[in-house]
């Protein structure tokens, strides 16, 4: 189980990113782009549910590169990651938190992150340097 506040500190150890708000729910933003955010679900979606009861909990939606990979992440993760039909065609997953693992959180937050930052802020990231 993660909380947001875990969220938040993995999020931060990621260069450059900034933490506000969007819609009224904590977001984190690297080069003013969202990677991470909390989705409470809408009437809308609740609506969708129908019958099925809707995960519980916090939700966490994290952007992915692609559709592609979008559809990896939901077969690699089937505990706590899923999507809803407001998310069909966009890149991104949907986490509870209370149900995936730490490890699977902090991937996908990585993930995310890396998704959306400037190109050389992410190659250097991921080499250990700084931007150029």
């Amino acid at each position: 189980m993660t909380s947001v506040d875990q969220v938040a500190v993995i999020a931060a150890a990621l260069p450059e990113v900034t933490e506000g708000a969007r819609y009224g729910h904590r977001t984190w933003f690297v080069a003013g782009k969202p990677f991470a955010w909390i989705r409470p679900f809408s009437k809308a979606d609740l609506r969708r549910f129908g019958d099925a009861e809707p995960p519980d909990g916090d939700i966490l939606a994290v952007r992915t590169e692609d559709l592609g990979e979008k559809e990896a992440v939901l077969a690699a993760n089937p505990k706590g990651f899923f999507t809803i039909e407001h998310f069909a065609n966009y890149p991104a997953v949907l986490v509870q938190l209370r149900t995936a693992s730490a490890e699977a959180v902090r991937e996908a937050v990585l993930d995310g992150w890396l998704a959306v930052a400037p190109p050389a802020l992410a190659q250097a990231h991921l080499s250990g340097g700084r931007p150029g």
